[in-house]
């Protein structure tokens, strides 16, 4: 994060988005799997993760062409 004149902090989203990967992956590795906590919605909740980096580099490279 980063001090700007009137003291509010600015917030990186990118690295913010990767912190937030990096717990859900840990939390996932601590499950224990059941009938109702199975292999399949692990995996979907990781492959979401993905979606979410992806959806971050597309809005921030509309907004990089925005500005030009």
């Amino acid at each position: 994060m980063t001090q700007i004149k009137n003291s509010k902090t600015v917030c990186d989203l990118e690295e913010k988005t990767f912190i937030f990967t990096k717990d859900v992956r840990l939390f996932v590795k601590t499950l224990k799997y059941s009938i109702v906590n199975n292999y399949d919605n692990s995996r979907k909740v990781i492959k979401s993760l993905g979606s979410v980096g992806a959806n971050y580099r597309e809005a921030n490279e509309a907004l990089k062409k925005k500005i030009l």
